[in-house]
């Protein structure tokens, strides 16, 4: 296979989790291909340049392989090749990231006691 839709290989290569996640994403002008926005119709081919915007990541890749079936993570993977500018850019962000919360000492407070709810219950004038 040779050309697939943009939404069939975005989802059977994992970046979203059903094709119409993907086709949103596209409408939104969240993926480019070779530097156009583009429509969840497009034909993808071999060697096309996408660049993916998701949840605060860029990804910049190679298209390797033509997919539309949906494979595990490990085979996904090498249905592109993600360029090394666009690697370091996402491990400096995610290293960015862990400073920051280490930094401020940001701590989980779990689920709020019975007492905690009782106080957010009267503030909220129940």
């Amino acid at each position: 296979m040779e050309r697939v839709r943009l939404d069939k290989w975005l989802w059977a290569a994992r970046f979203y989790k059903t094709r119409a996640l993907a086709a949103k994403a596209c409408d939104l002008g969240r993926v480019e291909c070779n530097e156009i926005v583009a429509k969840p119709a497009r034909e993808l081919k071999l060697g096309d340049r996408l660049r993916i915007r998701i949840e605060g990541h860029e990804f910049e890749l190679e298209v390797l392989v033509a997919a539309e079936m949906r494979a595990s993570p490990a085979i996904a993977q090498s249905f592109y090749r993600e360029s090394e500018a666009s690697r370091e850019r996402r491990e400096k962000m995610a290293a960015e990231r862990r400073a920051m919360v280490e930094q401020e000492g940001w701590v989980d407070p779990g689920r709020p006691t019975k007492k905690d709810r009782r106080d957010i219950n009267r503030l909220r004038g129940r």
